[in-house]
C-alpha cells in the first residue's frame, strides 16, 4: 500500500524547512504557508504584485548556505523562528521585519551574487517555482534509487518537496502526469516533473555542497526528481494516509 509518510512546508522560499503531521489543502492553492514569503535580490523585478520566476530570488542554487535553515512558524502571529548551524536563532515577522531576516542570513550569502534586497509576499499565492500554484510530491523509492547510484546517503530535505510517498516503485510517479491521484479525501492532478538545480547538491545540515545529485540524475537521461501537482478537490491529509491513483 502506498502511504503519505512526510509533509513539509517552506514558509520563506529557500530560507527554511518545517515538518508537519497534517495539513488542509484547498483546490487551486499551494500548501498553506508554503513559500508565503520570498527574498528578492537587488537585480530582481519582483514587487509582490504577482508571481515571478525563481531567478528573481535569493535561493539555494546560488547560495547553498541557505539550505541549512530550519523554520518554525506561528501561524496566528505570522512569526517565524529560524535556525542555522552557523547563525544565532532569529524570531521575526517577515511582513514587518524583512530587513532583519535579510541581515540575519547575510553571513551565508556569497559575495559574488546579487545581494538580498527585500522580502515580498503575494497575497493568496505561495511563490512556488511553478507558474501555477503547485504542491510538490516525491517518491521515496526514487530517492533511494538516487542514493544507491550515487553511493551516498541523502537527506530528503535537499529536494524541498511538500509530500513524500512510500510504497511505490522507483520513478512510478512520472507515469501519473496528466492523471489524478487521491490522498485521503484530497484529489491532486499531476501536472509535470520537477527539473532540478544546484540547490539539491547542498547538505541541509551544513549548507555545504557535497553530492553530485544533478550528475546522478543525468545517468537516467534527465535532471527531474519529483512531480508538481495541482489540488483539484479540497480536504485534509495526514501522515499515514493511503493513496489511490487513477
Amino acid at each position: 500500500m502506498v502511504r503519505l509518510t512526510q509533509i513539509w512546508r517552506h514558509p520563506v522560499k529557500s530560507h527554511g524547512h518545517e515538518a508537519l503531521s497534517q495539513v488542509s489543502l484547498t483546490a487551486g492553492q499551494t500548501l498553506p504557508w508554503d513559500r508565503t514569503w520570498a527574498v528578492a535580490h537587488e537585480a530582481s523585478k519582483a514587487d509582490g504584485s504577482a508571481w515571478v520566476p525563481c531567478a528573481n530570488f535569493s535561493r539555494g542554487s546560488k547560495a547553498p548556505g541557505l539550505m541549512a535553515i530550519s523554520a518554525q512558524l506561528d501561524e496566528e502571529t505570522s512569526t517565524l523562528t529560524l535556525t542555522h548551524p552557523d547563525l544565532p536563532k532569529l524570531t521575526v515577522r517577515p511582513d514587518e521585519e524583512g530587513a532583519r531576516l535579510i541581515d540575519w542570513a547575510r553571513p551565508v550569502m556569497p559575495a559574488d551574487r546579487a545581494a538580498s534586497a527585500r522580502v515580498i509576499r503575494v497575497p493568496g499565492r505561495g511563490m512556488t517555482d511553478s507558474a501555477f500554484p503547485s504542491i510538490s510530491i516525491g517518491n521515496l523509492a526514487t530517492h533511494r534509487a538516487i542514493e544507491q547510484k550515487l553511493g551516498q546517503s541523502l537527506d530528503v530535505r535537499r529536494w524541498r518537496i511538500n509530500l513524500w510517498l512510500d510504497g511505490l516503485e522507483a520513478w512510478k510517479e512520472f507515469d501519473w502526469i496528466g492523471q489524478e491521484i487521491r490522498i485521503a479525501n484530497v484529489s491532486l492532478r499531476i501536472r509535470e516533473p520537477i527539473t532540478r538545480c544546484m540547490a539539491t547538491t547542498a547538505n541541509p545540515d551544513t549548507g555545504i555542497r557535497d553530492a553530485d545529485t544533478l550528475g546522478t540524475l543525468k545517468t537516467w537521461g534527465h535532471t527531474d526528481m519529483g512531480i508538481y501537482a495541482e489540488v483539484s478537490a479540497s480536504g485534509k491529509i495526514a501522515i499515514g494516509d493511503s493513496l489511490e491513483a487513477s
